[in-house]
């Protein structure tokens, strides 16, 4: 099991603070896009960024499994993946439903950067470094909930049939993290991915809000 440092946290509790603190539940853009009075461009908008970034196949956990298979998150990774082949066809048929995104001042500036986005994301999953990669895809999948909010609403509000979540739950990821994370190293890389993954997501709801404020 893992060491609790100073403050009595053990490894678990540490990265899910980490979650509610720099993940997605701290940004204002899902929780704007989930109301039923958002704009629907905005919407189709951001539903086919998020494509870009998660509707692709191999994704986050599936590099994860390849770069960085602990001998402990096996079964994790198995539900985890096959769960998210479900989850991107869920957000692609979302995505077409809403339609094409909409014409957005600097196009070329958003689309580089979200090149970068899914570069950064990339080299993370595929990390060789131990606990890296697993890390990102333990970030994704504690971020997920909160990026479903949005793609559920806009699910109903399209006549479309949501998708049960059938990720790991909380619970079963903050076991296989205290699992895991007996040794510091594997800790502190596992903490490295999960934050930087995270930021990707922030960077992705900042550059959604950027466009919805740039169409006026």
């Amino acid at each position: 099991m893992a060491i609790a440092n100073r403050d009595g946290c053990d490894a678990a509790e540490r990265l899910s603070r980490i979650v509610l603190a720099d993940g997605s539940a701290g940004h204002v853009a899902p929780v704007r896009l989930a109301r039923a009075d958002a704009l629907l461009r905005d919407v189709a908008d951001a539903l086919h960024q998020l494509c870009s970034l998660h509707g692709r196949h191999p994704g986050v956990v599936d590099y994860a499994v390849r770069a960085d298979q602990h001998p402990a998150a096996a079964e994790w990774f198995e539900q985890a993946a096959a769960a998210f082949a479900d989850e991107r066809a869920y957000l692609i048929r979302v995505s077409a439903a809403a339609g094409p995104p909409p014409g957005t001042p600097r196009q070329a500036a958003a689309e580089a950067a979200l090149a970068a986005q899914r570069h950064a994301i990339d080299l993370l999953a595929r990390s060789v470094r131990p606990g890296c990669a697993l890390g990102a895809a333990i970030g994704v999948t504690l971020d997920w909930p909160v990026i479903r909010r949005p793609l559920d609403a806009a699910a109903i509000r399209l006549g479309l049939d949501t998708l049960p979540n059938h990720l790991p739950s909380p619970a079963q990821t903050m076991r296989l993290i205290d699992t895991v994370t007996g040794d510091g190293p594997i800790e502190r890389a596992m903490t490295f991915g999960l934050q930087q993954l995270l930021a990707q997501h922030r960077g992705l709801w900042d550059l959604l809000v950027a466009r919805a404020e740039s169409r006026g």
